[in-house]
């Protein structure tokens, strides 16, 4: 249904469980303190159910523990209720001194935080730091929360900083969560060389907890030419297609232009393969009724990838319009939760697309980063100098062919600038305004079977995360973040830079933040140190989440230009050394090894 929430794969939504944790001494001690601690527990559930969302669109559950904890027997109650209830993440509280190896919560592959209350009738200061060194003494790293003023016992309010710290570990806890069991689906194989279209299905296992699958790109020609897909949606889809996908300028020399007929016949193949895709990654019902039991059932992807060039494109019409589509918040069906699609099966960005994802709940910009112009060369080119955010330079991200028409930032966020928000706070108005901003353009001479591309500027002024996992021999993965906006340039300007790379397809203008060293000491060295041709784009200054959530899954972080108060890793991280957290985020993720052993 239009912009309901679905949980579109196998199994439940994992839920956050809340441990209440309390001081076992009966005779006063624990009496005192079991309302207190119950309390803080409904306060902390109410506060996450409150704020966070699953990526559907549903509020999250919370599973609290049924008696508070203060020894090891209740401690083995709640883990068996929370295995029971489908906890995927463990927040301890309490209000005061506790027992910490009876009390802490010692599965390994849930990520765990403890807020301990600041106050000083029953310090639950104490504990959290006597709990924290257990779990780094047994090897399970977890979050510490802790607020920096002193309240009263009883006081049910929770600061403003250890709501901001409850609410950034649970999102993170929750996206490692949600990955596992799932699996990524890779539709053809390597594209061009791009090593990291390889599926690595050690940093998929260990550090994920997902499952790789696989299909030749010969599946969408049989179920293609068999009929393998729900008919009444092609020619539902086929019709909103023609009445609000708008064609662009042909701008291949004559000899390569293709004829309507042709190009009506591309349409009906990109639609037919924007419905396979889909059903290959979730499967369709309709389909059994069709008679195709095993292809009802799907691979319960997460997220997946196609090949495309040039095995694919070389014959048949370009994956853009699929990618597009399935990647965007709405299509023919209505408004809905978009799905992760990597342009040329690469496997690393569409694992950085779903963290941004999970951690965000909006469309993901998929590009190249293809360009760093420099200010003397802009000038050069165009005869302006750049201005504004712009002024020191821009990246220009551009993918060959494809992105989310919710990246043509023609939403309007709360604050009435340009966004690109959760499926359920967009607009119908929204849906065509973006759907006015895009042309669909036919793809060039080397997309030699044709089909369409995906042209649209991305609004400026949108707060940005711009990311990348890269796999590195003797390291493993390894993850680069880097906060900035979106700018846009004169028409002018644009339209020479632009058409230096490929009109046809879509821009953003990225301006990353300065920090003045390192990567960040300009937008030339950002570009210079990035690890990859491709990168993932969130939208919001999501960078703090991201290095929450790395941290968990144990990939150590290369470079960032988050601000140090948004920096949130275990306490176990303290020990590797805090002169160069850099450095000692690598020791740490190195000497605990990935979530999944």
């Amino acid at each position: 249904m239009n912009g309901q929430p679905i949980n579109r794969y196998k199994g439940s939504l994992p839920k956050i469980g809340i441990r209440p944790v309390v001081d076992g001494r009966l005779g006063g001690i624990r009496e005192s303190l079991e309302n207190v601690t119950m309390d803080m527990a409904r306060s902390v559930a109410k506060l996450l159910t409150d704020n966070l969302t699953y990526t559907n669109g549903q509020p999250v559950e919370c599973v609290i523990a049924d008696t508070t904890i203060g020894g090891v027997a209740e401690a083995a109650q709640a883990a068996e209720k929370f295995a029971r209830e489908g906890v995927g993440v463990s927040i301890s509280v309490t209000p005061s001194w506790c027992y910490p190896t009876e009390t802490i919560d010692t599965d390994p592959s849930v990520p765990k935080a403890i807020w301990g209350f600041n106050g000083t009738e029953r310090p639950g200061a104490v504990y959290l730091a006597a709990a924290m060194s257990a779990h780094n003494q047994k090897g399970l790293p977890a979050f510490a929360i802790y607020g920096k003023d002193v309240q009263d016992m009883g006081d049910a309010a929770i600061p403003e900083d250890v709501q901001s710290k409850l609410l950034q570990f649970a999102k993170s806890a929750l996206a490692v969560a949600v990955m596992r069991g799932k699996s990524y689906l890779s539709m053809g194989n390597v594209s061009m060389g791009i090593a990291s279209c390889i599926a690595d299905e050690s940093f998929f296992g260990k550090y994920l907890g997902m499952r790789n699958e696989y299909v030749d790109m010969t599946e969408f020609v049989r179920r293609i030419e068999r009929g393998i897909y729900d008919h009444d949606e092609f020619e539902k889809a086929l019709a909103w297609v023609k009445e609000n996908c708008k064609e662009g300028e042909d701008v291949n020399p004559s000899h390569l232009k293709r004829t309507r007929e042709q190009k009506d016949g591309d349409w009906e193949t990109i639609v037919k393969m924007a419905l396979i895709g889909r059903d290959l990654m979730i499967g369709n019902p309709k389909l059994k009724e069709m008679g195709y039991g095993e292809e009802a059932h799907g691979r319960n992807a997460i997220a997946a990838g196609f090949q495309g060039q040039r095995a694919w494109t070389d014959h048949f019409p370009t994956g853009d319009f699929m990618e597009a589509m399935l990647t965007t918040s709405f299509d023919w069906n209505g408004i809905r939760e978009p799905y992760i699609v990597s342009t040329e099966n690469d496997t690393l960005n569409a694992v950085t697309m779903l963290f941004g994802h999970l951690l965000t709940n909006a469309a993901q910009l998929f590009a190249d980063v293809r360009t760093y112009w420099s200010p003397e060369a802009v000038e050069r080119v165009t005869g302006k100098r750049l201005e504004g955010r712009a002024e020191n330079g821009v990246i220009h991200l551009i993918n060959s062919g494809p992105a989310a028409l919710d990246w043509t930032g023609a939403q309007t966020g709360s604050d009435g600038q340009p966004a690109v928000k959760p499926f359920w706070e967009i607009s119908e108005e929204e849906v065509n305004a973006c759907l006015d901003a895009t042309q669909w353009r036919p793809a060039i001479d080397f997309f030699r079977g044709g089909g369409f591309s995906t042209d649209f500027t991305t609004r400026g002024g949108m707060p940005v995360t711009m990311a990348r996992v890269n796999l590195v021999a003797g390291v493993g993965p390894v993850l680069q973040i880097a906060e900035g906006y979106t700018v846009e340039l004169p028409d002018d300007v644009h339209d020479i830079l632009d058409r230096r790379t490929d009109q046809t397809w879509p821009t953003t203008w990225f301006v990353p933040n300065l920090t003045g060293s390192g990567a960040f000491r300009d937008v030339y060295s950002v570009m210079n140190n990035w690890g990859s041709n491709h990168c993932a784009v969130s939208f919001g200054h999501v960078g703090g989440d991201l290095i929450t959530l790395a941290s968990m899954l144990r990939i150590p972080v290369s470079m960032h230009n988050v601000p140090a108060d948004r920096v949130f890793r275990p306490s176990a991280w303290n020990a590797f050394g805090t002169a160069d957290p850099e450095s000692a985020d690598y020791r740490a993720c190195t000497a605990f090894g990935p979530l999944y052993k």
